[in-house]
């Protein structure tokens, strides 16, 4: 089953094309890696998945249906769980705070999945407190922390585990190793690993090494359109490190 579908979406900033005909999948608890150098429209694609922006043309489904035309509320009570680059943590609430956010908007968001319409049961995998903090063991110890006072490697922790306690069946995250230091970096990568088959994984990145660790598909993106695409056993044998530096 595909999770995302993606088809020839096209995006414009004034008169600049900057995504062109774009297409890639997420197979249901896949994780699908999409890489690229700055600039190359990485940021905006995930904006246009999440309804941010309004994409020009093209077909962005969900679990088969179409959601282009959806609000960002609806495509969150549907399943898309983001975490945009800068982590975008509440920095005067405490851990636990930040924690319950994820919590509570998952408690408004139970029930059927859809459109607002009663489309179907709601199947999402469940994630406790006690499950995110058991993925990232540092928020238990730093419950009563401000989340303002935390590295930035602490932050991405506490974004990744808030957006998992929303029940997400699509996780989208943007660039999360991005300034983090090496210790964090590797358990970020363990914790998208453990998640894989659990729910699906759409991952925003440049470095090429975390990639390959995490990806069952990967698409390349240069100057705003798709410049390589396969499966993440291939990717060693493709030349992407040529490509994300075009």
């Amino acid at each position: 089953m595909v999770m995302l579908k993606i088809e020839g979406l096209n995006q414009y900033y004034g008169s600049s094309h900057v995504l062109r005909q774009v297409s890639l999948q997420v197979a249901d608890g896949g994780c699908t890696v999409l890489l690229g150098r700055n600039g190359v429209g990485k940021t905006t694609l995930l904006r246009c998945l999440m309804g941010l922006l309004p994409i020009r043309s093209g077909q962005v489904m969900l679990g088969g249906q179409e959601v282009a035309s959806w609000t960002p509320e609806a495509r969150a009570q549907a399943g898309m769980g983001y975490v945009p680059q800068g982590r975008e943590v509440f920095p005067e609430l405490t851990v636990r705070e930040n924690l319950l956010v994820g919590e509570i908007t998952a408690e408004r968001r139970r029930r059927p999945v859809g459109h607002g319409d009663g489309a179907g049961p709601d199947r999402r995998p469940r994630h406790t407190y006690e499950d995110v903090v058991n993925l990232f063991p540092v928020l238990k110890s730093m419950g009563q922390r401000l989340a303002g006072n935390l590295s930035g490697g602490q932050q991405q922790q506490l974004a990744i585990a808030r957006a998992l306690l929303t029940q997400p069946t699509l996780l989208i995250l943007d660039e999360p190793t991005e300034g983090i230091q090496p210790s964090i970096v590797q358990e970020i990568q363990a914790v998208i690993a453990s998640l894989k088959g659990q729910l699906s994984i759409l991952l925003v990145e440049q470095y090429v090494d975390f990639a390959e660790s995490v990806a069952d598909h990967f698409t390349v993106l240069v100057r705003g359109q798709v410049a390589a695409c396969g499966e993440g056993r291939d990717m060693a044998a493709t030349d992407i490190r040529s490509l994300i530096s075009v």
